[in-house]
């Protein structure tokens, strides 16, 4: 005896079935291969070159292993999902082997042609009204299917199944979007979290995609906006990019780890302030005696050469100047003196020298 076939191993659909019937995929199931890769390949990436190095960077409650585990939880998740919409009935209508003509007292032999639909002669209507909510509501009759679609229903060319609430066929799940799909509540939270979510972590990645494509920092940014500086730093988006993404960090010029004396280390918390004011102190102190030793030289200097020009000219003077010397001052053994002198030019010179120098 010939072992009876399941529904799934006859169906007229293009839709494919797995583990005896359990799964259902559309007929472009593997595109799902594509959605797999676009969610698993950054989230490796991303648990290899990013969450691995924060198990060490932030030891505190273990926080590193903590981003780590939520990572691959929500990936875990959202894949569980994925499988969920992929894999199950959204919401497909019934086939039926023959056109409903009992309703409208159609004779089977007669109306029936080959392939399961009826003759030019004994066309069903195209629709029939049915009653929602008290109103009337067209529904189409479905040539496929050989139904006539409950309202909502649409039939879909690539899956080839009527589907009620038809949404769209999605090419990432690889199945249509129907009622089946919207009845759980956790869809419509996931679904405001997300939008909610999507503002703020949207909208800030905006702002730093612009930032980045115009070689500024969010600080330059407020600040030139108000300056209205232009940006010197801008070398086109594309050499922007390149920098931010593709230039090698360079390594701390501190060693935090090095050991250091005990007269090197940070003061303590309660003799910040002092040692502050102490160091304030003693650097204004520094500042004016370094001043004093300036103005010191400056002033040496000055007299030297004042005294030098004042030699020059007594000098010239004794040479070219008659001298008036009295028979007393020579009796008396004394040395002759020459009269008094007055040079107008060397003393207005050394009265403006001393006003610069009191200045």
């Amino acid at each position: 005896m010939a072992k009876p076939k399941r529904l799934y191993q006859v169906w007229k659909g293009n839709n494919k079935f797995f583990f005896g019937g359990r799964l259902i995929f559309g007929p472009d199931a593997r595109s799902l291969i594509v959605t797999l890769l676009l969610i698993l390949i950054p989230v490796v990436i991303f648990c290899t070159l990013v969450a691995r190095n924060l198990l060490h960077e932030i030891p505190a409650y273990n926080a590193g292993y903590a981003i780590l585990v939520v990572t691959i939880v929500f990936t875990i998740y959202v894949l569980f999902l994925l499988l969920l919409t992929s894999a199950r009935d959204p919401g497909i209508v019934l086939r039926s082997s023959r056109p409903p003509e009992d309703e409208f007292g159609y004779e089977s032999s007669a109306s029936v042609e080959a392939g399961g639909r009826l003759s030019q002669s004994a066309q069903l209507p195209r629709t029939r009204e049915v009653f929602v909510n008290g109103l009337p509501v067209r529904v189409k009759y479905c040539e496929t299917c050989m139904v006539y679609r409950p309202p909502r229903c649409s039939h879909c060319s690539v899956c080839d199944n009527c589907v009620e609430r038809f949404d769209h066929h999605c090419p990432w799940v690889g199945q249509c979007i129907g009622k089946a799909m919207k009845e759980s509540p956790a869809s419509v939270v996931l679904m405001v979290y997300s939008f909610v979510l999507l503002w703020f972590v949207g909208g800030l990645t905006g702002f730093h995609l612009y930032l980045i494509g115009s070689n500024q920092t969010t600080y330059e940014n407020f600040r030139h906006r108000v300056d209205s500086r232009m940006n010197v730093y801008d070398r086109g988006c594309t050499n922007n990019f390149l920098e931010v993404f593709c230039t090698k960090t360079e390594p701390s010029r501190h060693n935090f780890r090095a050991n250091v004396n005990d007269d090197t280390a940070e003061p303590s918390k309660g003799s910040t302030y002092e040692a502050h004011k102490r160091n304030s102190d003693e650097g204004r102190r520094a500042k004016v005696e370094e001043d004093l030793e300036i103005g010191n030289d400056l002033l040496k200097v000055s007299q030297r050469r004042d005294s030098e020009e004042a030699g020059d000219i007594r000098s010239r003077g004794r040479d070219t100047l008659p001298q008036k010397l009295s028979d007393a001052d020579f009796g008396l053994g004394l040395e002759p003196q020459t009269s008094p002198l007055r040079y107008d030019d060397y003393s207005s010179s050394l009265d403006r020298r001393n006003e610069r120098m009191r200045v």
